[in-house]
């Protein structure tokens, strides 16, 4: 199989008005459409993160919890390249989100931390 990467990431919310605020205002990921589908009472907005990659955000009625930690089996997390990592940790705690101290890839030699989405999902700043 030859793929080309990835086209999207999608993420299911319990709190779409919160989980939009997040992702758009807070990360900054640019609005490609919105999509109220009533009979699924659902949206699905979809997001642009870099020049070719995408979230597709989800909201459901009442979705069941997904287990996250200790190192569930599944998706880990999801990862954003970044260049300057220190100035985009500064932003999002002078917005009020926790972010974990930054520390280095033994294997690459690069700057990485955690944060987490409105959901608790687990989110990667990785330095170019």
């Amino acid at each position: 199989m030859k793929t080309n990467g990835f086209h999207h990431v999608a993420i299911i919310c319990s709190d779409y008005a919160k989980s939009k605020h997040f992702y758009v205002n807070i990360l900054g990921f640019e609005v490609i459409q919105e999509t109220f589908r009533a009979a699924r009472r659902s949206y699905k907005l979809d997001l642009k993160v870099g020049d070719n990659d995408a979230i597709e955000l989800f909201s459901f009625p009442d979705p069941p919890a997904r287990p996250s930690r200790p190192e569930a089996c599944g998706l880990r997390h999801l990862a954003f390249e970044v260049n300057d990592l220190e100035a985009i940790v500064t932003d999002l705690s002078a917005q009020g989100i926790a972010v974990e101290p930054i520390r280095l890839d033994d294997l690459t030699g690069k700057r990485f931390t955690f944060f987490q989405d409105p959901d608790g999902l687990p989110l990667e700043l990785y330095e170019r």
